[in-house]
């Protein structure tokens, strides 16, 4: 929170704390940075995993592995 990102590339499966309760405490906090745009890196490639992360505040979903294309198009996206 003392930091200001533009945008955070989040992994879905982390210890102690998930991705998407990242996310859901980053869209919890008061102000601009619970405007930040986050994408989601996921080995889980499946729709309803794309739909968990957006549905918890994601931007956009990038399963793994991925290509620097696609790296590229949803960083651009998230950016928009």
């Amino acid at each position: 929170q003392a930091k200001r990102y533009d945008l955070v590339l989040m992994d879905v499966q982390m210890p102690e704390m998930d991705g998407i309760s990242a996310t859901k405490a980053i869209r919890a906090l008061r102000g601009a940075e619970r405007n930040v745009p986050i994408v989601a890196l996921t080995a889980n490639a499946f729709n309803e995993d794309a739909a968990k992360c957006r549905a918890a505040g994601m931007n956009t979903h990038i399963p793994k592995p991925f290509k620097s294309e696609d790296l590229v198009v949803a960083l651009a996206k998230a950016l928009r």
